[in-house]
């Protein structure tokens, strides 16, 4: 997966430090507002990198028009505008900054339940208006009231914090977090159908997926106490408006507080303009230090994934969180390695069934599993398919590919059949490959910075062998000595051998590997007792 990112795009006003921090790490950067889609098509073709904010929406058409595209950064915390399907695909990484606007919108969300409970937003507007009515504006109390918190991710709980300092019982729930968990913050966790009856307000502080796409609807209305008040600073379509607008009218919901909305602008006011309903325009992270936050963060984020440095934020590739840092890579082109090379000897078995078993051994190497088996599936696929593959898609890719992939660790050493071999590595990554009935065991380790090969199906290179440049395969029985013929061969085709290895002769089978400077494009096979099984160029 290449990350080098030359130049990045910066749209929808993201505050200036963004470009700041990008242009000290070297990397060219345009700024612009919100562009129309067809000029936004014809922008971004050049770039490696484009950063939004919510009002550009980052489609698979818009991928598409991008060649060089390798990471959409979104300085906020929803990603919703930006089709993740599409870029996973693509192979183009998606990153967001996930506490970068959680104050802003935690003190955004407080200040709407407030203004709920007291009817501000109302009553100010009538006092401008010349009108002193005090009767109508008759307010309720925060304190010993139940507030129900839909998602505990970092918003919710800093809602919670804040809002027990008013005297308010909080009951929440979340389907990731444990309740032994939510009880440390004073919060009882319980499920939906419990939360109903009890809540006297109701925020949501979850993402718009199908799961929550209208959670708050019609239903639940029937369910929970008369009265209710709502409040959404998350994203609109989780509360379904018609519902709403209905239990407002009803007299079922006794209002709602609205920062978010399905349609942004609304193009329809109703619901905006109904008297028990206060709303605000998407001004949930729209604070002066959000913003520099969520710029500063998402800049700095792409600047360390170009630099090596962990991740931060990867939305569609959490498991790249650590592969970038120098001592993963020579693992990652490892696994690259072994992939590719176990494809190339095993296609005369070609068939559509598939599977892959990937073994970790050593602390060091298992420490890696969440990308690794990405690593030998990018390898793998790489002669499979005609779309670029990386990290980020190889796992996606691979399941449309019919290919079934399981992973193990081991604490063990790599069970190595030579203890020449073994005495020279505690670290090991094997794959077993297996097409229809025929399948292939390939072990190597990391040696000097370089990928080894130390097993091929039993036969064993009991110091290594080191993969690069172009090899050759052969395969031979133990009795016969093709060596020489193999370089002989080789040297009549005027092909530069660099070296001619061959696996310890402890098996009835033998692999002789010659390393040549290039592709060799009709390399000799009629040798005698040796088959040619694969030229692999890594």
């Amino acid at each position: 997966m290449s990350l080098a990112v030359r130049n990045v795009l910066v749209l929808d006003s993201v505050a200036p430090v963004c470009a700041e921090i990008l242009t000290k790490a070297n990397i060219k950067v345009v700024t612009k507002g919100k562009l129309p889609k067809e000029e936004l098509l014809k922008e971004i073709k050049e770039y490696d990198g484009v950063v939004v904010r919510s009002a550009t929406k980052i489609t698979a058409e818009v991928m598409a028009a991008a060649p060089n595209l390798k990471i959409v950064g979104r300085a906020g915390t929803g990603v919703d505008n930006i089709d993740t399907v599409a870029a996973t695909r693509r192979g183009i990484l998606v990153m967001n900054t996930p506490g970068g606007n959680t104050l802003s919108a935690a003190e955004h969300t407080c200040a709407m339940i407030c203004a709920l409970s007291r009817s501000l937003p109302q009553a100010c507007a009538s006092l401008k208006a010349g009108k002193w009515d005090r009767k109508k504006y008759l307010g309720t109390e925060l304190y010993g009231k139940t507030l129900a918190i839909l998602g505990l991710g970092r918003i919710g709980r800093e809602v919670a914090k804040r809002m027990q300092a008013f005297g308010m019982t909080v009951i929440g729930y979340d389907p990731v977090i444990p309740a032994s968990t939510t009880k440390e913050w004073n919060i009882e966790s319980l499920s939906l159908e419990q939360i109903w009856p009890r809540a006297d307000y109701i925020t949501v502080h979850t993402p718009l997926i199908p799961q929550t796409k209208n959670l708050i609807n019609g239903d639940v209305f029937s369910k929970c106490k008369k009265n209710l008040f709502i409040v959404n600073v998350a994203r609109g379509g989780i509360v379904d408006e018609r519902a709403l607008l209905k239990a407002l009218d009803e007299g079922r919901c006794g209002g709602a507080a609205l920062d978010v909305f399905e349609e942004e602008p609304p193009t329809n006011f109703t619901l905006c303009q109904h008297p028990k309903v206060i709303c605000t325009p998407h001004l949930g992270a729209n604070t002066v230090e959000a913003q520099t936050r969520v710029a500063e963060e998402i800049a700095q984020q792409i600047v360390d994934m170009v630099e090596g440095r962990p991740l931060v934020g990867a939305v569609n590739a959490p498991a790249l969180t650590n592969a970038l840092n120098e001592e993963c890579k020579p693992w990652i082109s490892l696994g690259q390695d072994l992939g590719y090379l176990a494809h190339q000897i095993s296609r005369p078995a070609d068939t559509p069934s598939l599977a892959l078993d990937i073994n970790l051994y050593g602390d060091i190497v298992t420490s890696m599993n969440t990308f690794l088996g990405s690593a030998v599936l990018v390898g793998l696929l790489r002669a499979m398919t005609q779309n670029g593959v990386n990290l980020v898609n190889a796992p996606l890719m691979a399941q449309e590919a019919g290919v079934s992939v399981s992973m193990a660790c081991h604490d063990t050493p790599p069970p190595l059949p030579s203890p020449s071999a073994a005495a020279l590595t505690s670290h090991a990554l094997q794959i077993k490959l297996k097409r229809g009935t025929n399948s292939w065991s390939l072990m190597g380790s990391v040696v000097g910075g370089k990928p080894t090969l130390y097993a091929l199906d039993g036969c064993v290179w009991e110091t290594g062998l080191t993969l690069g440049r172009n090899m050759l395969f052969y395969r031979a029985t133990s009795s016969s000595t093709p060596i020489a013929n193999i370089a002989s061969h080789l040297v009549g085709a005027k092909v530069a051998v660099t070296s001619l290895l061959s696996s310890a002769p402890d098996t009835d089978e033998v692999w002789h590997v010659a390393r040549t400077n290039d592709t060799v494009k009709a390399p000799p096979s009629s040798i005698p007792d040796t088959q040619l099984v694969a030229q692999v160029a890594f």
